[in-house]
């Protein structure tokens, strides 16, 4: 994985420093918190209902075990024992003291981390596909292209005061795992003509109030020429993006008005401008300098299905249901990409306490070439597994709660933090996904039900990203009461959709009968085993809309 050199350490440091400085005056009074807040945002600070948020990146979602442990140490010594992992494949802290947050910064920046663009109107954390570098049907690895973005982007003078934040996703893979068509540029790896690496560059997707899929605006770009056409884009929407009205400030909007073919014609005017005055080239060298750091690790020969694997799978029906569902196809034979589900039943999705931390790290040490990545499904993953030694691991896991064997499954949802901690929520989000998941806790009936995705969010802004779910559940306020409006028919994958509002919103106490209903319609209306989305697609909305409202 990337190491820092000597600017980037000196860089983080400095924000530090800069940071303590901003916190201490804070504290003694000689700013106000609407003075401080732009200061606190550019290190990752929220002040959220009953307390300040550090957000901490977690580039294209790679940790080793070394950062893992510091982030059980700050969640352990700053926090209330726990931290939580986002859609943006972050870490967030929910309690720390402001006075403590230049110590965790100062932690953070030990291990080589930080909470820079994190928020803010800037280029946030760039995110990936969680199998990069082990996925058998991989283009190129991802990362490589994350990590030179991430550099070019951080701290830009030209892009740091943006009309909005903005968000990128990079897949290097045709099966898309990292949902860019639902980025504001999201970024797909193929084969040129040349038959090298190239890029097909998505604009203008993204969730919120105005939820749209992203168009493709440049087709093959070339690896040497992947800075300048980013930063072509970014200087039409820097120049255009609207500034005076919060709702109509994102890159999603420019391109609807001004329409795709039109937003690809300005890019490539500036493009080409660009091209001629001086572009941004990308020097082979430095390609491939980042490319050196996510080499392949040193892998054994080993043999695919090895025998003491499958004798504990016989041995063992816990832990063949858990290989069946939460561990995936590795690109190496004898190797094996295990998924640790942040989801058991009746807990908070997306949490994991510092000692569940702690041992995940050693797992990564011990068995996965010490890597950790975080999905934005809000779940870790061990990349590199040794088939031989997936009964060992999944035996840790167990052990600690983290081997819930749901992948994928209806109770793996995406839920954000909601009306518990969020000052923009309008509901809570996490009692609603804990009931739901306590409805299907039972494993045979969700292997049963099969693939079916829930997202939910606790307002219009999206976080739990409801408009991608199979089934979505965004939480309203109406004079004061909780509703929950359910959409159906999302998907994030490389063939995106936007959910479909099938009426009327729910009630709390009614919510979790809604969402049984549309279960069991789509389990009377399947046929040959199909997922929940192809029979949804396959049947349309009203067979489901007239179950859910028979009664009214």
């Amino acid at each position: 994985m990337y190491r820092y050199d000597e600017f980037d350490h000196a860089l983080v440091q400095d924000r530090v420093k800069q940071f303590s400085g901003q916190v201490a005056r804070r504290l003694a009074g000689e700013i106000t918190e609407d003075e401080f807040k732009p200061l606190r945002l550019m290190n990752g600070v929220y002040l959220q209902l009953h307390a300040y948020m550090l957000r901490v990146a977690v580039p294209y979602g790679m940790v080793s075990s070394r950062q893992m442990r510091m982030l059980a140490h700050i969640a352990r010594k700053y926090d209330k024992g726990y931290g939580h992992f986002t859609t943006r494949q972050n870490i967030q802290y929910n309690w720390p003291a402001l006075k403590d947050i230049p110590a965790i910064l100062d932690d953070l920046a030990s291990v080589e981390m930080h909470a820079l663009q994190t928020s803010g109107n800037c280029i946030r954390n760039v995110t990936s596909d969680q199998f990069a570098g082990a996925a058998s049907d991989e283009v190129e690895d991802p990362r490589i292209w994350s990590e030179i973005i991430r550099q070019w982007s951080t701290l830009h003078p030209e892009f740091s005061y943006l009309p909005r934040k903005f968000k990128f996703a990079v897949t290097g893979s045709p099966k898309d795992r990292a949902a860019i068509r639902v980025h504001d540029i999201g970024i797909e790896v193929v084969t040129g003509d040349d038959g090298r690496a190239a890029f097909d560059v998505y604009v203008g997707g993204g969730q919120g109030r105005t939820p749209m899929v992203g168009k493709l605006i440049g087709k093959s770009i070339s690896q040497e020429n992947l800075l300048t056409y980013l930063e072509a884009v970014m200087r039409v929407y820097n120049m255009h993006g609207r500034r005076d009205h919060l709702f109509k400030s994102r890159i999603k909007i420019l391109v609807h008005t001004i329409g795709a073919d039109e937003m690809r014609r300005q890019v490539e005017e500036e493009f080409a401008a660009m091209e001629k005055d001086g572009p941004v080239v990308l020097p082979q060298a430095e390609i491939d300098r980042i490319s050196a750091y996510f080499a392949a690790p040193a892998y054994e020969k080993l043999e695919d299905g090895p025998a003491e694997l499958e004798a504990a799978k016989k041995e063992n029906s816990s832990f063949a249901r858990w290989v069946k569902q939460n561990v995936a196809a590795h690109k190496v034979p004898g190797y094996a990409i295990a998924n640790i589900s942040l989801k058991p039943i009746g807990g908070v999705a997306g949490d994991a306490t510092a000692e569940q931390m702690d041992v995940v790290a050693d797992l990564a040490e011990t068995y996965s070439f010490d890597e950790v990545r975080v999905t934005h499904e809000q779940n870790l993953v061990l990349a590199h597994v040794a088939q031989k030694d997936l009964y060992t691991v999944w035996q840790q896991l167990e052990a600690n709660g983290m081997a819930t064997p749901n992948l994928g499954l209806i109770t793996d949802q995406i839920v954000c933090p909601g009306l518990d901690y969020c000052a923009l929520a309008n509901a809570r989000s996490i009692p609603i996904g804990q009931a739901i998941a306590q409805k299907f806790e039972d494993l045979d009936r969700q292997h049963d039900i099969g693939e079916l995705k829930i997202k939910i969010s606790g307002c219009i802004n999206a976080c739990g990203h409801h408009h991608v779910g199979h089934i979505g559940i965004l939480g309203v306020d109406k004079k004061g009461t909780e509703f929950y409006q359910i959409s159906l028919g999302g998907s994030s994958d490389e063939n995106t959709s936007l959910g479909d509002i099938v009426g009327p919103a729910f009630t709390e106490d009614k919510i979790v009968g809604a969402v049984e209903n549309i279960v069991e319609t789509y389990l009377g209306e399947r046929q040959n085993g199909e997922r929940f989305l192809d029979t949804y697609r396959r049947i349309g909305i009203k067979p489901f809309k007239e179950k859910l409202y028979a009664a009214d």
